[in-house]
């Protein structure tokens, strides 16, 4: 199923491949500006439109991208010649033709021109990271241990940064990371309990530490745009993301939504029971955690007594989930909602309940076609999120 399918489809529980995008059919996303581009940021934007269209559609003739572009031939030449001496566009040969003439020269982005550093922070026990192709390939793959409470974080986060850029063999574009807790738009950690920081400016470390553009997001948030760049997400959508906890990153209109405080998505702690329920970890009874989050989710299927019990722990489960993204979908008009966590427990009966929930309690003639479904990017979603950070952050490209 290709990516343009996947959005269209109109099923409510279902599976999107995921990998590589497939750039021909996909309609290019253009980056949207918030005011008119000015001339002396005219050459910025260009650059970027090339770039974006590029890294949708593949290789493309210089005629092709004046075409697409709107941009006269003379423009894409001449950003053509820049782009190619910085290592970020390469000619990859001739497109075969049958008719008289000489054959156009194709070009495309130089994916492994330069690498892509991610961390997805995330983990209750280890952080992973990356090393990224600027297609989201992740060539190489590594974990180590969570530090601890009582270890050095940031000296673990610092070094095992330095190693993946050292092994990176091409030059580095930036470095992306994701991390649980609330981060603000300059890269500060305002608050990350799973990791004892409040209010540090991890970017700033980081950015000092390695001489290297670095950009620092939530961890949802970062899954959220891996959803969007390369798993077939639609402009409008909410990523859950369940684990030792649970988050959500949000778009709208193709646009992330942070909050006014940075916290959109924070819907872990909201009460999803007026009838009792699990005690949360934040001393409140009933929280959309308590009920979801995998540990507690993992040890009441475990205190089950045989399949049947077990189908109703998931879908009690995902009627609390439902009960909870009803009022998120109705206000926002969101198409549709994806899964990312442990397959076993989220896909199959915890997502149908989700879903029936949502149809139940949203306006039925607007959303009866709701989507909720699994990501296929795996554990290495936030990973290939970051990736997607620092390619819009330097090279405008999402």
């Amino acid at each position: 199923m290709s990516a343009t399918e996947a959005r269209r489809g109109p099923s409510t529980v279902e599976s999107v491949a995921a990998g590589a995008p497939s750039y021909a059919p996909t309609p290019v996303r253009h980056r949207r500006h918030a005011a008119k581009v000015l001339p002396e940021h005219a050459r910025a934007h260009n650059r970027s439109l090339v770039l974006q269209t590029l890294f949708h559609r593949g290789a493309m003739s210089r005629a092709d991208l004046s075409r697409e572009t709107g941009l006269t031939r003379v423009t894409i030449s001449d950003l053509i010649a820049e782009l190619i001496a910085d290592g970020f566009v390469a000619e990859k040969g001739v497109r075969e033709v049958s008719r008289p003439g000489k054959p156009a020269i194709l070009v495309d982005l130089d994916h492994a021109g330069h690498r892509i550093v991610g961390l997805d922070l995330s983990g209750p026990t280890s952080f992973a990271g990356g090393i990224l192709t600027l297609d989201g390939t992740i060539v190489v793959r590594r974990e180590i241990p969570h530090p601890g409470a009582d270890g050095d974080v940031i000296g673990a986060i610092t070094a095992f940064a330095a190693e993946l850029v050292a092994d990176s063999h091409a030059p580095v574009l930036g470095v992306g990371v994701g991390t649980p807790g609330i981060v603000d738009d300059a890269g500060v950690v305002l608050t990350a309990p799973n990791l004892g920081l409040t209010g540090f400016d991890l970017e700033g470390a980081l950015r000092d530490a390695l001489d290297l553009p670095v950009v620092i997001a939530n961890d949802a948030n970062a899954a959220v745009l891996a959803e969007y760049t390369f798993g077939g997400a639609g402009d409008d959508v909410i990523l859950v993301k369940v684990g030792r906890g649970v988050g959500s990153g949000l778009l709208s209109g193709g646009r992330p939504m942070i909050g006014s405080r940075f916290a959109a998505g924070e819907i872990g702690h909201v009460t999803v029971a007026t009838d009792g329920g699990p005690v949360c970890s934040c001393g409140k009874i009933g929280c959309l955690e308590a009920w979801i989050a995998a540990p507690s989710l993992t040890a009441r299927l475990a205190a089950a007594s045989d399949p049947d019990a077990r189908t109703g722990v998931l879908r009690d489960a995902g009627e609390r989930l439902g009960i909870a993204l009803a009022p998120v979908v109705g206000a926002l008009d969101l198409s549709e909602v994806v899964l990312s966590g442990p397959e076993d427990l989220l896909d199959g009966p915890l997502a149908e309940a989700a879903a029936e929930t949502l149809r139940t309690r949203t306006l039925a003639k607007i959303h009866e076609g709701i989507r909720v479904r699994m990501t296929e990017q795996g554990q290495d979603i936030v990973l290939r999120g970051a990736a997607v950070m620092v390619l819009s952050a330097q090279l405008g490209v999402s």
